[in-house]
Order: C-alpha cells, then sequence, then structure tokens
C-alpha cells in the first residue's frame, strides 16, 4: 500500500512540474511570423555571422511560404551561409539543389559562381591565397573540381558580371595544376624515376601549355632523357628549350649541377 502512495505521490510531482512548463516543450517564437519578417530577421542574423541562427530562419520561411516570393532568395542565402561557416558539403547541397529546381532562375549564375568559390575554398581573400599559400600544397581534386565549376560559369553565362573574376581564377588555378604537375615530376627525378619524370613533365606540355611551368618541365625533360641515354630525344627537346628561353636560369643551374658532379665523381675516382 505505501509503494502505491509513493507512485501516486511521485506521479502528481511531475504534472504538477509539467503544470509549472518545465517539461512544457519549446515555444516557437517565429509562430505566425510573416514570410517578410522571418526574411528580416534571417538577413540580420546572417550579416551579423550568426550562419546557424540565420540557417534556421531562412529554412523556417522556406517551409512556412514555399510558393512566396522569399523562398528562393532564403534557398540562395542558405547555400551561402553554409558556405560562410565552412560547411563545404552542405554548401554544396544547397547550391546543387538550387540549381536544380531553378536552372531558368535570374539569379542562378550566381549559384554557379559560388559552387566554384566553395571549391576554391576562398576564406582569406583571393590575392592574400594567391600570394601566401604555396599552389603544389592544394589538393590537386579540389583544384580540379574548383576550376571546372568556374569554367561551366564561364560557357553558360559569358556575360555574368561573375565572368571576369571566374576568368581570374581559372587562369589562378589552371596554373596551380600545372605547379603540382611539375613539382610531381621533380619529385620522380629526384628518386631516379626519370622515364616517370619525363612522361610527367611531357603531360604539363600537353596538357597545361600555356602555363609558366613550362620552362621547367622542358628542363625536366632534358634532364631525364639524358640519364635515359636518349640523346636524340635530349637534344631535340634542348633546341626547343634554348630557341624558347634563351636566357633561362635553368641552364646555369644545369651547367653548376655538373660541374658539382664531375668534381664528386673525379675525387671518388682517385680514391
Amino acid at each position: 500500500m505505501q509503494k502505491k502512495l509513493s507512485v501516486v505521490a511521485a506521479t502528481v510531482v511531475l504534472l504538477g512540474l509539467s503544470g509549472c512548463g518545465l517539461f512544457s516543450e519549446k515555444i516557437d517564437e517565429t509562430k505566425g511570423w510573416s514570410a517578410s519578417k522571418l526574411y528580416s530577421e534571417a538577413n540580420e542574423e546572417l550579416e551579423g555571422q550568426h550562419y546557424e541562427r540565420a540557417i534556421q530562419l531562412f529554412e523556417r520561411l522556406e517551409s512556412s511560404y514555399p510558393f512566396g516570393t522569399y523562398a528562393q532568395q532564403a534557398q540562395m542565402n542558405i547555400a551561402y551561409a553554409y558556405y560562410k561557416s565552412q560547411d563545404q558539403a552542405q554548401a554544396l547541397a544547397a547550391v546543387e539543389r538550387f540549381i536544380k529546381l531553378h536552372p531558368n532562375h535570374a539569379n542562378v549564375d550566381y549559384m554557379y559562381y559560388l559552387r566554384g568559390l566553395i571549391n576554391f575554398n576562398d576564406q582569406i581573400g583571393f590575392l592574400n591565397f594567391i600570394y601566401e599559400q604555396d599552389a603544389t600544397e592544394r589538393d590537386p581534386k579540389a583544384t580540379r573540381e574548383a576550376y571546372a565549376a568556374f569554367k561551366e560559369l564561364v560557357t553558360k553565362f559569358p556575360n555574368s558580371k561573375y565572368t571576369p573574376d571566374s576568368l581570374d581564377r581559372m587562369r589562378y588555378l589552371l596554373n596551380a595544376m600545372a605547379s603540382y604537375e611539375v613539382h610531381v615530376a621533380r619529385y620522380y627525378y629526384r628518386r631516379g624515376a626519370y622515364l616517370a619524370a619525363a612522361n610527367r613533365a611531357m603531360g604539363i606540355m600537353n596538357d597545361f601549355r600555356d602555363t609558366p611551368v613550362i620552362e621547367e618541365a622542358l628542363f625536366i625533360m632534358i634532364r631525364s632523357y639524358d640519364k635515359l641515354g636518349m640523346t636524340e630525344l635530349k637534344n631535340d627537346t634542348e633546341r626547343v628549350f634554348k630557341l624558347n628561353y634563351p636566357n633561362s636560369k635553368f641552364l646555369d643551374e644545369g651547367k653548376k649541377q655538373e660541374r658539382k658532379w664531375w668534381r664528386f665523381w673525379s675525387s671518388n675516382a682517385a680514391m
């Protein structure tokens, strides 16, 4: 009997607490808000860099007023907020969703541009990024995806206001990809994998013909062919190299390296 009374007493206490609000559901402060108020509040949170809260409000706006004038803009702002909060996966998903749902939207070019920015991972400013980060350290997969995204924008929307900046970024990314390839070719050469180095450098010649690293790629080919004993290929490549880069710094470096090796082998032979 005492046990039953304890259970009853506990139930009464819980009901009383529930009546006080401790067990009540959290009140939705946005309930009854108009589309314009939701949009205004969400934008305020976005401008204040409170990205999580901004996303919540934009999502509430989209779900509450899916056919209103603010819904499509809310979808775009959700993608931007995810991008600014550095949530790449969610940002890309939001971009792809918008492009799929609204391929003919007046501002869909911005979403293509944003897709490029997300892959570019431009968090510290474009010019700072160029001067401070070694291009060969970037993930080549992300670099290719960013380049492809900007290229799609430029191809589909040549007159977009985002096209000039996209072209600048494409040039940088192309140089970054080429730099990565010459970095790999250089690595193969140092490891004594001369055929792999020559092939990688040849790939640079085919795929990145208008980039500054062509000079070094040609030089790596010359040195690799020399090591492989492919005299004819070495001489042909050297002629092309000297014709295009008569004052190349690599020519002096090559001579210095040859003298260094000659002194090394001479001293060993004397022993």
